[in-house]
Formats: structure tokens, C-alpha cells, sequence
């Protein structure tokens, strides 16, 4: 995983500060802030005489690199649009914007002169400084670890910002710090799911999360192998891996920095590192992108990254159900039955519907840690794709107050998620007259029948289910999001009592 190195700090004096590059943020219309006339001034004019000529207009998500002086050795313009409205989303956009321009110059220092922007409230301002350290670091990332010939790498290292008036300097540090420790824990989350299935094994994750235990005091991590699964009973998850010559593991990972006795919140991460369908193969085009269907764990780990940064004073519990789905003579067949750790005996119809198998003992271990909220990510189901596209995960919970908190969670961070039923008519979809249940619900309401199959391994604690199957990859140009790192951070946050 890449290494990111961004010190926040905050300044009140932009135009008198040496940097290697200043982000000024410009609307439409030709007027420069008042700190941005400062800057024109010190540097001769060049900024006003840039917009004078029409070559830059200040249009939203456009920008223009001006060489600079010996103090300021750059000056990168944000398009902000007309100025009318300076809601979350223009926020958002010229964030993104400046992160990923950053990203393509030579600067190793630069310094985001936010003084005059119209922020309608101290909240709205921190939230533009968390989005920037954010948007900068996760733009920061490429991916290099297959390529014989490296990608060229940014140069930067330092993020600062003036903030103005409305916001106090500790508060624009802090968002900062956030913004930093979350666009690390993307990275993290991205980084394990563009790797290829033959190097990012069940094994692999296992490594990963040992590594974090080593690295964080406050971090404990324990495998469980095929043996000890077999022990406790975990016969649904172990009938996924049967074909494949990758052993599956369960990964734990124990972040303890709130008080002890205090319930944790767990999370758990579907980590099929890659799969084939089974004996229920899939069909050859895109099968390369089933190596993203580890992308819950991904993002378990991306969290617990982000949380060992950030130092939170909360208790977490990361279950990983890692285990690759593969065809051979000894695979799981269509119509075999299967028991679950729970007792529950499962008819499997489609070696394909394989995410829940490994989820439903994964949601059964978390148990016995008592759990304030379990929370589990998966990229479940095609039918989520199709209902909610890219843009949202889905959202299953037995518990409204834990859906309403997620649902916040998503809204503020942007990693938005959609609430969807989890009514018990769903559950007869899921009958089989040779089991307690079937692993499939028939061809209408995929997706709300998976989740349907997984609440029946929640019953005895508040559980919700993000199916991110959508969310978590894009198809063109291929690679992972690191969602929903962002909603969970946020969520964990607001649990943690952070500001």
C-alpha cells in the first residue's frame, strides 16, 4: 500500500507565505477575492492579466497552472462557477478539482487560500478543509505494484491552508487530520482491490491485517484456518472455498481505544478474492473484475487504517470472511445442503450466490463479542447494480436508529447509501423443501432476498447490510473506489463522539 506523507497546518497570512504552490479558488466574473488581489499584487499582475485575456473564466472544475515568483513559485487557479450558490456540492467539486491538478505538478509544498470563500456556516468551512486533505491525498495514489515501468509519482508533501476569519485554526487542523487519515484509509482499501486475484489471496488479506496488528498498539489480529472454522462449526463458509486450492481464513481484527467493557462496533467484509461462480461458472466477459469481490474486506481494512490514524476513542471489531470461489471435483455442487455455524442447514441452488454463504458464519462469530452494532459490506448482489447503479449502496438494517446513522454517515461524508425493505414476504423467496433455507430467492428482488437470507444470522444484535456491489469498482477505467470507507469513518466518528 502506498505511503502518504501530508502535514496539515493552518495559516492566517497567505499572501506572505512562501510556497510552491498556491490554490486560489476564483468565480466567474473576473473579481478576485481579497486575498487573491494581495497575491496579484505581489506577483505583478499575472493572475488579473490571466483573466483579462479570457484565458481562464473561473468555470467549475476548470483550473490554470501561472508560473509565480521566487516566494510563490506557482499559482494554481479553481474554477469555482458564478458564486450564486457555494453549497456542499461546489465544495466538493472544487476539493476534487485541486486534488487531482495538484497531482500533475512538480510542487512538493502547496498552500489552498480559502479566506474569502462564502461559507454559510464554521461547519460547512471545516468540512471544505477535511474534503481538500482528502481529495488531495486520494489523488495522491496510483497503482504501480504489476507495471514494470512505475507511474510517475506526485512530488507532494505538505498540505497547508489559510482558512480565514470563521474558522479557528485547531478546528482547520483537526478536519485536515481527517481529511488526511480517511484519503489514507481509501487508498489502503483501493490499493487491495486492484490487486490481481493471484497475489491478493485469502492469505494475502491475512498478511495485511497482521501487518496493521503489528504496526498499532491498539490493534490485536488473530486467523482462524480451515481447521479451526471446520471446528466451530462453519460448514456454509467452508463450502465455498472446497474447490479451490486457496485455503479460506476468517481474519480478526480487535481495535481497542475506548474504554474496556464498552460494546464494540464490528464490521464485516465479504473477501472473495476472486470468483469464478463456481460450478454455476459465470460467463467469461468481465469475470477479471470478480477479482473486486473483496472489495468489503478491502474496506474493512481501509477503515481500521484510517482509524489507527486518526487514534479514535472507540471500540471495533473487523470480521473477514476471505475464501476464493473456484470450480473443481471438489466444489460445492448445485443442490448440495450445507450447515451453517449457527445450525441453520442452507440448500445451495447457485454456487454463484457464494457472498452470503461465507457472511452468514461471519455474522454468527461476531456474537461473542457482544457487539453494540454490527455492520457488514459486500459486494452481494448484480441486482443492487441494476436498482441503484454506482452512485449508492444499498442499505438493509433490522434496527432504524442504527439505518438513520449510516444513512447521515453517507450524506455527510458523500459515500451515500439508499435505504432499501426488509420485509418478512421477501423471506419465503427463500424456501427449500430439502433445507431451512436456499442461498437464492428466484429471479425478482435479488439483492433484498440476499439481505433477507443474512438477517436471519443477525437476529440477536442491531445489524445493517451495505450491499456495495455498485459502489465499490468502476468498469471504465477499471479500478476500486474505497467505498464505503468513507460513510464507515464517519459513522465510527460520530459514535466515537469526534467532532
Amino acid at each position: 500500500m502506498p505511503s502518504i506523507s501530508i502535514t496539515a497546518r493552518t495559516l492566517r497570512d497567505g499572501g506572505s507565505t512562501k510556497t510552491q504552490c498556491a490554490i486560489l479558488p476564483v468565480f466567474t466574473g473576473g473579481k478576485l477575492s481579497d486575498i487573491g488581489a494581495q497575491l496579484d499584487s505581489a506577483l505583478g499582475g499575472i493572475i488579473q492579466a490571466a483573466l483579462a485575456m479570457g484565458d481562464f473564466s473561473g468555470a467549475q472544475g476548470k483550473t490554470l497552472l501561472l508560473p509565480g515568483s521566487k516566494d510563490v513559485k506557482r499559482v494554481l487557479l479553481v474554477g469555482l462557477g458564478n458564486g450564486k450558490t457555494f453549497d456542499r456540492a461546489a465544495q466538493r467539486s472544487f476539493c476534487d478539482t485541486a486534488g487531482k491538478a495538484l497531482k500533475h505538478t512538480e510542487a512538493r509544498d502547496a498552500l489552498a487560500l480559502l479566506n474569502d470563500l462564502p461559507f454559510d456556516s464554521e461547519d460547512d468551512a471545516a468540512a471544505c478543509c477535511e474534503d481538500l486533505a482528502r481529495s488531495v491525498v486520494a489523488h495522491q495514489y496510483h497503482y504501480s505494484e504489476t507495471l514494470s515501468k512505475k507511474p510517475r509519482g506526485s512530488k507532494l508533501t505538505k498540505l497547508s491552508v489559510s482558512p480565514g476569519e470563521m474558522l479557528p485554526a485547531a478546528r482547520a487542523r483537526s478536519a485536515m487530520d481527517v481529511g488526511i487519515a480517511l484519503g489514507k484509509g481509501i487508498n489502503a482499501a483501493r490499493e487491495l482491490g486492484n490487486l490481481p486475484g493471484n497475489i491478493c489471496t485469502p492469505d494475502y488479506l491475512a498478511k495485511a491485517a497482521r501487518k496493521l496488528g503489528r504496526q498499532n498498539a491498539r490493534v490485536t489480529t488473530k486467523v482462524l484456518n480451515e481447521k479451526q472454522m471446520a471446528e466451530l462449526g462453519m460448514g456454509s463458509l467452508l463450502s465455498v472455498s472446497a474447490g479451490s486450492d486457496q485455503p479460506a481464513r476468517l481474519i480478526v481484527m480487535e481495535y481497542k481505544g475506548g474504554k474496556r467493557g464498552d460494546a464494540p462496533q464490528v464490521l464485516v467484509g465479504k473477501g472473495i478474492t476472486f470468483d469464478t461462480g463456481g460450478i454455476s461458472l459465470k460467463p467469461g466477459a468481465k469475470m477479471d473484475e470478480m477479482k473486486y469481490d473483496m472489495c468489503g474486506a478491502a474496506s474493512v481494512l481501509g477503515t481500521f487504517e484510517a482509524l489507527c490514524e486518526l487514534g479514535l476513542e472507540i471500540n471495533v471489531v473487523g470480521i473477514i470472511a476471505a475464501a476464493e470461489n473456484m470450480p473443481s471435483g471438489r466444489a460445492t455442487k448445485p443442490g448440495d445442503v450445507v450447515t451453517s455455524m449457527a445450525g441453520k442447514t442452507i440448500e445451495v441452488l447457485n454456487t454463484d450466490a457464494e457472498g452470503r454463504l461465507v457472511l452468514c458464519d461471519a455474522l454468527t462469530y461476531a456474537e461473542r463479542f457482544k457487539p453494540a452494532a454490527v455492520i457488514d459490506m459486500a459486494t452481494l448482489t448484480g441486482a443492487c447494480v441494476v436498482a441503484l447503479g454506482s452512485h449508492a449502496a444499498a442499505l438493509y438494517a433490522n434496527n432504524d436508529e442504527l439505518a438513520d446513522q449510516l444513512l447521515k454517515a453517507g450524506i455527510d461524508s458523500h459515500d451515500r447509501a439508499w435505504r432499501m425493505p426488509l420485509w418478512d414476504e421477501y423471506r419465503k423467496q427463500l424456501h427449500s423443501n430439502f433445507a431451512d433455507l436456499a442461498n437464492i430467492g428466484g429471479p425478482e428482488a435479488g439483492s433484498i432476498t440476499a439481505a433477507c437470507f443474512l438477517a436471519q444470522f443477525a437476529e440477536n444484535y442491531p445489524w445493517a447490510h451495505l450491499d456495495i456491489a455498485g459502489a465499490a469498482w468502476n468498469s471504465s477505467p477499471k479500478g476500486a473506489t474505497g467505498r464505503p470507507v468513507g460513510l464507515l469513518l464517519r459513522y465510527l466518528r460520530e459514535r466515537a463522539g469526534a467532532q
